[in-house]
């Protein structure tokens, strides 16, 4: 895999009415459309699916080919569109009844931090995740229903946070 390349300004959060935003309304922007097409898929096959975001050689912002993963997995191919790589994305497949499944993983925010990249996350529920791996803190972009939202969705009893440090979304995670 080719060595990413962190940016040199990290995408900055502000809260917005308890909603995390991204600075890059860009990133954004084609995050919710790579998502678009693959939310359905990962609903369907049951599977995670995955990739990068970064910079062409040509300066413009592009996504990776998504790739098919596992239920609970995805490991994303060395992009070839890619020159410079700032962020993983994932989806996190279809309906469960683990609120775990709504959230990015301890193990989704350690995997971004090795890589030195930041990360997307798309839940069954349609909330819109961002892993700040520098900080080591998730934060909604979007909520419940933001994104393409899995048919079978039946919302959970537990409240589920906002945004979370990798230490609070461990102890959430063991208390479940």
């Amino acid at each position: 895999m080719k060595t990413p390349i962190r940016r040199v300004l990290p995408l900055a959060l502000v809260a917005c009415s308890g909603v995390a935003m991204a600075d890059s309304k860009a990133e954004i922007a084609l995050m919710k459309e790579v998502f678009a097409e693959i939310q359905p898929l990962s609903f369907e096959r049951n599977r995670e699916y995955c990739g990068y975001i970064g910079y062409d050689e040509d300066g413009n912002l592009v996504a990776s080919e998504a790739r098919r993963g596992r239920k609970s997995s995805c490991r994303a191919k060395d992009p070839v569109n890619i020159e410079v790589i700032v962020a993983s994305y994932h989806t996190h497949g279809a309906f469960n009844d683990d609120p775990g499944s709504e959230v990015p993983s301890p193990d989704d925010m350690e995997g971004d931090q090795a890589e030195g990249i930041d990360g997307y996350v798309a839940t069954p529920g349609g909330r819109f995740w961002y892993v700040d791996s520098e900080d080591m803190v998730i934060s909604q972009i979007c909520g419940l229903g933001c994104l393409d939202q899995d048919p079978e969705y039946l919302p959970y009893d537990e409240k589920i946070a906002t945004s979370y440090t990798y230490d609070e979304l461990v102890t959430w995670l063991n208390e479940e």
